[in-house]
């Protein structure tokens, strides 16, 4: 990699020493005469590091350097003046003003020249290095977004035929067996299912394709239904269903039902067996509507920093089930909203969820 050094000098004498200073294989040495010049270089040359002589006719190293700093393509590029004048401590001042990192007085010390610049150098190496892993883990990060979100749509289908299939053999045959085997693929199916659903979501919410589609939602009524289809699914777990005032307001009725659905399954799925969970739908405030979910479940102290993060599944300790994706797109989605997700858990209280959404 070729690195470019600007320096500025009104004497040809000067710019010819400094670029014999700074030879070496990987250092190209850009000579400016004049401020004006510089600019001109500057305009289609980065540069690693500018030497700029204090003291030119016309355009002086203090007014390139304001200017330099004062256009975004240049404004970090570090500045070293060279002054021939005494060390005066307002002549300093000035020039830090004016952006410089440093001062060198002529006549320049070689070695102390050459240590600067140097460190400028390294540091210019390394912040294209880092530029450049930054930008092939982004291009990772998309490729390995947009495979997961292909593959989640190109899975439905198959996912699709294996669930009918399965519902036609427990039609068709009365053996115990063939009903046990279409079910167990059945609910295989649907566990697939929701994970593709979680990794399509998932690569929406990387790619900032999260559009809501917002309609006046009866909250009482999303929870009802809710409610029966996951009691129907687990008949010897209770969910105790409370609604407080006028629960009405603007949602996005698909993704509400995935939150609610998603708290109250988990709730289900890691409460205590024969303490029922509590929902609570709050509509007693005008601004927003209050979601509490309870149960009698814990959850490690030392974990509930993480519940919200991606990919936690047994990391948490509460399954090793699924993909870890649920709470992360619980607070997605919430957070779509303008609403607020918080958790607690302690043994006195079991563990509560609680969404703060804007009516």
């Amino acid at each position: 990699m070729k690195i470019n050094v600007l320096v500025v000098d009104d004497v040809a004498q000067n710019l010819t020493a400094i670029e014999a200073l700074l030879a070496r294989p990987d250092i190209t040495v850009l000579k400016a005469d004049s401020g004006t010049a510089a600019l001109e270089l500057l305009l289609t040359h980065e540069v690693a590091l500018a030497l700029i002589d204090v003291q030119m006719p016309g355009m002086d190293g203090f007014e390139l350097a304001n200017l330099i700093r004062g256009s975004d393509r240049t404004r970090n590029t570090p500045l070293i003046f060279l002054t021939a004048a005494s060390r005066e401590q307002q002549t300093s001042f000035r020039g830090y003003e004016a952006g410089a990192v440093d001062f060198l007085y002529k006549p320049i010390d070689r070695q102390v020249l050459l240590s600067k610049v140097n460190v400028f150098v390294e540091l210019y190496t390394q912040r294209k290095q880092l530029a450049s892993q930054l930008e092939a883990l982004q291009q990772s990060l998309h490729i390995n977004e947009m495979f997961a979100a292909v593959l989640g749509h190109d899975l439905r289908n198959p996912l699709s035929a294996i669930t009918s299939g399965a519902g036609l053999l427990r039609r068709l045959s009365d053996d115990a067996k063939v009903q046990s085997i279409a079910q167990r693929m059945e609910a295989s199916a649907q566990r697939m299912a929701r994970m593709v659903d979680q990794l399509l979501d998932v690569a929406r919410i990387r790619s900032n394709g999260l559009a809501l589609r917002l309609q006046q939602t009866d909250y009482a009524e999303l929870c009802r239904g809710i409610v029966d289809e996951l009691v129907s699914a687990s008949p010897d777990r209770q969910v105790q269903l409370e609604v407080r005032d006028d629960v009405r307001g603007r949602a996005d009725v698909d993704r509400l039902s995935q939150v609610i659905s998603n708290l109250v399954g988990n709730a289900l799925q890691h409460g205590e067996p024969g303490h029922p969970v509590q929902l609570c739908v709050d509509g007693g405030r005008p601004e927003r509507i209050t979601i509490i979910v309870q149960n009698q479940g814990v959850i490690p102290e030392s974990h509930m920093p993480h519940l919200f993060e991606p990919f936690r599944a047994g990391v948490d300790g509460l399954s090793r089930e699924g993909l870890g994706l649920g709470l992360y797109i619980v607070k997605q989605f919430v957070d779509a909203h303008g609403g607020k997700v918080t958790a607690r858990s302690d043994a006195r209280t079991g563990t509560v969820f609680e969404l703060a959404l804007p009516r």
